[in-house]
């Protein structure tokens, strides 16, 4: 059965937060690993953006990057 966009919106939103969880980092930490890497994200956009699951692939490398996550995982992370 083929997934609907919001069943991969779920999906890499999944992988993202599991991504912060292992590392027990917050959004908070996340805003300051990103202004490391000169991009300007407060926890109040990031908070946003992740919740809604629809945040650009270029915002989830910058995250993967700014948190030292070098293998992505695709599998479902529930």
């Amino acid at each position: 059965m083929a997934r609907t966009t919001r069943d991969w919106q779920s999906l890499v939103r999944g992988i993202l937060k599991a991504e912060l969880k292992r590392r027990e980092l917050s959004y908070a930490d996340l805003a300051d690993k990103l202004r490391v890497l000169g991009i300007e994200e407060d926890r109040r956009n990031i908070t946003n953006k992740i919740g809604r699951g629809t945040f650009s692939a270029v915002f989830f490398f910058q995250c993967m990057e700014a948190i030292g996550c070098h293998i992505i995982h695709l599998d479902d992370p529930k």
